[in-house]
């Protein structure tokens, strides 16, 4: 699937593993953030933190109606705020969006898959 964008010059495809891409990357640098979830649980395994190769297995892309709805997975840290963690990815992700490829998504929703307990 490939997210269309019209402008007076013509019309620009940009695939969904591009977008997951900054999307994944977007995300991770938001603080409390250890790593992108895979979204199939139980064939990847919960507990796999994905690598920037693989951010489109943590992120969906869907075009409904002109309009851009991003599901986002995540893991974070112990000991944080999810609540807070959760709305600055949403912040982020779409601030990203915007400034990357002049496109605002509808909505961002983030899934907090799973929280990472520091080993001592």
């Amino acid at each position: 699937m490939s997210v269309k964008i019209n402008n007076s010059y013509g019309t620009v495809e940009i695939t969904s593993d591009v977008i997951a891409t900054v999307v994944g990357g977007a995300a991770t640098e938001v603080f409390g953030i250890v790593g992108m979830a895979s979204r199939h649980q139980v064939r990847d395994g919960i507990s796999e933190i994905l690598n920037r190769e693989n951010y489109s297995r943590g992120v969906i892309v869907r075009q409904e109606n002109d309009e851009v709805i991003i599901d986002v997975y995540i893991i974070t840290q112990y000991g944080i705020k999810i609540s807070e963690v959760s709305k600055n990815v949403q912040e982020r992700v779409s601030y990203q969006l915007k400034s990357t490829f002049n496109l605002e998504p509808k909505s961002v929703n983030v899934f907090v898959q799973s929280v990472r307990v520091p080993a001592e």
